[in-house]
């Protein structure tokens, strides 16, 4: 089990992990050794996480999460398999811990009056402008 936060704790069955060539510079050892590390992570059928924390979850990983809610996370940022692979689930834990804290609901405040007069301001400088630019009348007319 890896544990999450206090209260979410994922079975290391519910991880799958495949090592592919990692891209970019390296040289022969990038060319040879499989480095890089596709870490997949099924959150839509996972049972240690809660509905709020799958819908968050989702939203937080973008398009990194599949259709069919499979998070993916691809580490290849170290020369050694082992490290990108600890750097895969490191990235699966923030990512989770980050889902699993709610969003603090937003106080709807008035806005300061301040701000208040400066957009009044505004509307009447900007009518100014639109009044002195009307047409004037000829004197014949």
């Amino acid at each position: 089990m890896i544990q999450i936060t206090e209260s979410i704790a994922i079975d290391e069955g519910e991880i799958q992990e495949t090592f592919v060539r990692s891209s970019g510079p390296g040289g022969q050892n990038v060319n040879k050794v499989a480095t890089a590390v596709q870490l997949r992570f099924d959150a839509a059928r996972s049972r240690s996480l809660t509905p709020e924390v799958k819908r968050r979850l989702a939203a937080l990983a973008g398009k990194r999460i599949t259709d069919d809610g499979v998070l993916i996370i691809q580490a290849q940022r170290f020369r050694s398999q082992e490290r990108n692979r600890q750097d895969a689930l490191d990235r699966l834990t923030r990512l989770i811990r980050r889902a699993a804290v709610p969003p603090r609901p937003r106080k709807r405040t008035a806005p300061p009056a301040a701000s208040r007069e400066r957009r009044l301001s505004a509307k009447r400088r900007r009518g100014q402008l639109k009044k002195i630019r009307q047409d004037v009348p000829s004197p014949g007319e």
